[in-house]
Formats: structure tokens, sequence, C-alpha cells
């Protein structure tokens, strides 16, 4: 294999998007993605499928600290885990740029201000076709250039919602997505949160970015790939070689940069599983890499009135602000609310076997489903680490404080709302889909492994661009600050790793 300029391991998010944003400037560019595309059958808009039989569910386990095996909801498929997001492209808030005191601790800021941040955030939003309007979130920020595509339609159900809780007092507004809705329809009439996009429907990281990249000729992709390890140099001061293993065979190549991008999780386990003299695995000065885990405290709520049906589709329109910075009356933070996609009986099935299924359809049938998401504060022993060839998660969640006191309110807002029934369950190791933490940025090596171009403090060639960067979590979607921050770093490599 010829050795090529750059190597990219991943193609979800920040792998595909900072492949866009290096393409078309000369350099030759191999990506490898450890799964292959994700093929267009039956299973991909079947409810059942899905969420009751895991068809799509990966094969391998992980175990948590202390031993219990459980099955991750981790994807491996070109495009990663944005195949199945929910597409919301969010902004954080400015204010998650600077520490932030919760319940459970102070929230870290980030190495750079939000400002010095917006534009990268505007070029992702116009590079995932994103659909939004200003206005009408209290805490929106600042934006240099406005969404290009108005926002995906409320159905009516949805648009009742809406006035329900302006009705309230609040500011329900509209979530930016990345979704085309009409071609999302044309193949099959369900929600596209959780589903696998096998079409053009949904702006995921292979539909927008990666499909971009591949435009260059010096662009390629090698799917079938996973990368065992990264070799370094004699000195440790830069990395020669990427291992990794295709169609059975270990193979390597010695590029010039290696830009890792694994999801958080996975790019923690290749640096800890990578030979180092210290043993400790590479980028691992600071003793940072796995530590400082987080995955938001999150609940699902069913707000349910069992005289008027819900006949929504896709549902998944709203975000509801109003108590991200305070809880709505001054005091700490909470988080945000948003919708969900429509949820049917056998979503419900999944986590709930043993109730008949008639019932099931009849609370999803009379159900608008709502998603909570509180910040989960950094710790250095909140880790992902490896054993043999185990990934281990010690996953110490904090700040439930928020999640409590968010889960109260919205239950108040709810009957107020006209809803007798609400109910609500928190998500749980199962589903690691917003991972971040593990190999995080700053401007000290001693506390951080990134500097703020995410390139390793102990590696001069060596990059982390996915989930695994971000300092600290924040209460909304990771994609579009990984999606922007990839594009920033390809500017910079551009700049002043090819220049020089």
């Amino acid at each position: 294999m010829t050795n090529p300029d750059i190597v990219i391991i991943g193609s979800g998010i920040g792998g595909a998007t900072i492949a866009s944003g290096l393409a078309g400037g000369g350099a030759s560019i191999l990506m490898l993605e450890r799964g292959e595309p994700l093929p267009a059958t039956p299973h991909a808009r079947d409810t059942r499928s899905i969420f009751v039989d895991g068809h799509y569910r990966p094969k391998e386990m992980w175990r948590e600290a202390g031993g219990a095996a459980f099955n991750p909801g981790n994807y491996y498929y070109v495009g990663g885990n944005s195949k199945f997001y929910g597409a919301v492209l969010i902004r954080y808030r400015k204010e998650d740029f600077a520490a932030m005191e919760h319940f459970g601790g102070v929230s870290p800021a980030w190495p750079f201000s939000y400002d010095e941040f917006e534009p990268w955030y505007s070029r992702a939003e116009q590079l995932f076709r994103v659909r939004g309007t200003l206005g009408e979130d209290p805490t929106e920020p600042f934006h240099s250039i406005p969404y290009a595509f108005r926002p995906v339609p409320d159905e009516a159900p949805i648009a009742r919602a809406r006035a329900e809780l302006k009705g309230l007092g609040l500011h329900p507004a509209s979530l930016p997505l990345g979704v085309d809705i009409d071609t999302w329809l044309t193949e099959g009439k369900t929600g596209w949160d959780a589903f696998p996009n096998t079409g053009q429907g949904k702006m995921d990281a292979q539909t927008a970015p990666l499909a971009a990249a591949l435009g260059d000729s010096n662009v390629r992709l090698e799917t079938g790939c996973h990368v065992e390890y990264l070799e370094a140099a004699p000195d440790g001061k830069s990395i020669v070689a990427v291992h990794f293993r295709q169609n059975g065979e270990l193979k390597k190549v010695s590029p010039k940069l290696v830009i890792l991008s694994a999801g958080a999780v996975n790019s923690a386990v290749i640096l800890l599983r990578s030979p180092s003299s210290d043993g400790k695995g590479l980028a691992n000065r600071s003793d940072q890499v796995g530590r400082n885990f987080m995955n938001h405290n999150s609940s699902a709520m069913l707000a349910i009135d069992p005289r008027r049906r819900n006949d929504a589709v896709y549902q998944k329109t709203l975000m509801l602000n109003d108590y991200y910075l305070s809880g709505g009356k001054g005091g700490k933070p909470l988080g945000n609310v948003q919708l969900l996609g429509k949820i049917d009986g056998n979503m419900l099935k999944a986590n709930v076997r043993t109730v008949p299924k008639f019932v099931l359809d009849f609370m999803a049938g009379h159900a608008v489903d709502w998603y909570l998401m509180c910040e989960d504060l950094p710790d250095p022993e909140s880790r992902i680490m490896v054993d043999g060839k185990d990934i281990v998660m010690q996953w110490r969640r904090s700040n439930m404080q928020s999640l409590d006191g968010l889960t109260k309110v919205m239950r108040e807002n709810f009957r107020a709302c006209g809803y007798p029934i609400v109910l609500s369950r928190p998500f749980d190791k199962r589903t690691p889909s917003h991972q971040c933490g593990t190999v995080r940025m700053g401007d000290d090596p001693a506390t951080s492994p990134l500097d703020p171009f995410c390139r390793s403090f102990d590696h001069r060639n060596l990059f982390v661009v996915d989930g695994g960067f971000l300092p600290n979590s924040a209460a909304v979607n990771p994609a579009l600050s990984i999606a922007a921050q990839a594009l920033r770093v390809a500017d910079h490599i551009r700049k002043v790793e090819l220049a020089a």
C-alpha cells in the first residue's frame, strides 16, 4: 500500500468533516474505516427489526468496571454513529465556552472563546445543509450567517404542543436539523431519529462531508480496516506507522500525518493499546487519555393524553432551552429539552418487554415523546480503559441533580399543558451516542493530551478529532461542535502543517 500524506482513522463526523476540509489541497489522504457501507434493506425502516431484534447493533461487548458485560449502541459503518443520529446540529451556547457552575461542580472552559469559534459553526452548518431559524430561542448565540434553509415543519400535533408551551410563557424553538424531510419520507413514513440512513434524506457524515471529500481523486476510503495500534518513532515524538487489520491480514501504512477520529471511546482505546516506553499508551504524558469520559445525563419523557391521538410521523422539530442556563427562576443550569423521533409500540417493547404490545401501542399513539438532556461533568475517574482485548467503561455520572430538576419542572409543565400522564425513564450506558471528553484539548500538556488545534502535545504529527477532544459536554448534541472543530483543524493543517 502506497504511503499517503495523511491517514484519517474513522469516517464519522470528525473524520469525514476533516477530510472535506483537507480535500482539494493536493495532499494524498487515506481514510481507514472499520465498517462497511450501510446497505439499503427493508430492515432500515422496520421498528421491530431495529429496536427489538437489534439488527444493526454491533457484535462486540464492552464491560463495566467490575465485570458486567453489555452490548453498546456504538455503530460501525461508513459514516459511523451519525448514520443513526437524530441529525440535531445545534451550537453550544456562548456560555458553554466559559467555566460554568452546576449542581455537581464546575464545567471547565474551552481554550478559546465562542466568538473565535463562531465562523467554523457557520461553515459546518452550510456543509451539513442545516435547516433552522433564528430569533425563537433566548439562549441562541450570535450567528454571522443565517441558516440557508427553513426549519423542518411541525406536524399538526407538534404545532399544538408548541402553542401549549408558549401558552405557559415558555420559548419553544425549532430544532436545527440536517434533514431533507421530503427526500427522507419518500423512502418510508418514519422518523429519522435512531433510524439508519440508507439514502440521501439525512445529512450524516457520509452523505454530507464524506461525499464532498471523495470528489477529490486524492482522497481514498478503505473499509473493513480495524486499526489495532499506532507505532511511535524511537524518540517517541512522532507516529511512524498505523497498524490495522483488513480481511484478516495485518497491514501497516506510514503517513506524514495521522488524524485519529474513531470516536471518543475507540480513539482512547487505540491510544491506550499502542506501545509506549512508559506502558501508558500514546499521547498520554498527562495520564488523561481515556479519562473525563462524558455521555450526558438524559431521560425519555412521554407526555400522554389518552383523549388525543398523536399521529405525527417524524415529530422531532422542537426544543426548549428556558432551563438551559438556569432553573427558570434563577439558580444553576438544568439543561435542554427536545423532541424524540416519534416512538411506536415496538420501540417501547424493547425496554419494557413484559407489557402487552397493545398497551404499548396505545401509549405510543397518545404520547408526545421528549428527550431531556443535562450536562455530565468531567471526572478523571470516569474513564475508558482496556483489559487485553476488552473495552472497559467506568462511567461515573455526575450532576444528576440537574436531571432531577429538569424532570420535575417538565413534568409540571406537561401536566399544565393538559397531559394527565407523564412518564420518564433515564437512558443508560447502552447508548453512548454523545460520548466525549476522553482525549481532551487544552492549553496545558500536564492536564490535557491535545492542544487547542487537537494536535497531540506528545507527538507532533498526531491529531485527534472526534468527541474525545471536547473539554465539556454542555447539554446539547455534540455533532455540530465536532464538525466545526474539524473544519478549524483542517484549516490549521493546510496553513501550518502541510505548508511547512
